[in-house]
């Protein structure tokens, strides 16, 4: 078979959406129609799946999941110093520091030897994934980073259908476990956090592919994921009980004061009803909102030229 890649020349990711009017070329361009898919493709593949299904680890995803484990040990490595600030501890900026070091080998490692020169294009999108260096903060869009990291990847050609959902119930869930402790463990600000009125402070995909995932679930109906006896027993199965729990933990008070978008999901009758709204609601919140987006880097795989 023909590698397509032979000729084909990887960039350094860059910002690309500078104003308002950026915006129009970034809903029509390769990028925004590539991740989109992707986000709905796993979607998709989640459906009606509890993350403890059988499925397929490719060595490749074994990959995937060990780089995860190396970053989780350099959280260890790098314990919270003492400071007088309680937020934003700066151990984590160590942290980073040791990633952006590592980050294209680590991807090289799982690379096939003739794209090997991708590493650093795809690395960008590793570095980015788990917050803000100077800032030591963490948001939806450092989330949608590795989303972008994971649909690289799969636009290389690393991956094959059997692998998508290994790569939501696998790869994406352990992400998320790094994820929280990098936020525990170094104090981190919620990024552009719209506080109660918002659908968490640090996530968005997992509640999307969670929600699917409870799609036909005869036990678990919306209204029951505020209860905390139904969250406690079934999280490990459901990303989005799993955030819940999270949730749960981190934040004090009448749930509906708090949470009060999510609360208002939880009277919505069937959950592929919450699934649809919720992928409306990042289009609308995410992928449509220039404070966001202006951060989102595009190289020569996800592409800033429109979509043909």
């Amino acid at each position: 078979m023909d590698d397509p890649f032979t000729t084909h020349e990887f960039v350094l990711p860059v910002t690309k959406v500078k104003n308002e009017a950026d915006m129009k070329l970034w809903i029509k361009s390769s990028a925004y129609n590539d991740f989109l898919g992707f986000l709905t493709m796993l979607n998709a593949a989640v459906k009606g799946k509890p993350s403890s299904t059988l499925c397929q680890i490719s060595p490749t995803t074994q990959a995937l999941l060990d780089i995860l484990d190396t970053l989780s040990q350099w959280v260890d490595d790098c314990p919270a110093i003492e400071q007088p600030q309680r937020f934003g501890n700066k151990a984590f900026r160590t942290w980073m520091e040791k990633l952006r070091e590592n980050a294209t080998k680590l991807v090289q490692n799982i690379l096939p030897e003739n794209l090997q020169r991708a590493g650093e294009e795809v690395a960008d999108y590793l570095i980015n994934s788990f917050g803000n260096q100077t800032r030591i903060d963490y948001g939806t869009g450092h989330e949608a980073s590795f989303a972008a990291f994971l649909c690289c990847l799969y636009k290389l050609r690393l991956f094959t259908t059997e692998d998508q959902l290994s790569l939501a119930t696998k790869v994406f869930v352990s992400y998320l476990t790094l994820s929280r402790k990098l936020q525990k463990t170094y104090r981190m600000e919620p990024a552009g956090s719209q506080g109660v009125w918002g659908l968490d402070d640090y996530q968005f995909i997992p509640f999307i592919w969670g929600s699917s995932q409870l799609c036909m679930n005869p036990d678990i109906t919306p209204k029951d994921f505020v209860e905390p006896r139904v969250v406690n027993k079934h999280h490990k199965d459901f990303m989005f009980l799993e955030c819940i729990k999270y949730i749960n933990e981190v934040k004090t008070g009448p749930f509906a004061e708090h949470s009060n978008t999510l609360w208002g999901i939880s009277g919505v009758p069937h959950w592929s009803k919450v699934n649809s709204g919720l992928i409306k609601m990042y289009k609308a919140e995410m992928l449509h909102k220039f404070p966001v987006i202006q951060h989102f880097r595009f190289g020569s795989i996800l592409s800033f030229t429109e979509y043909k």
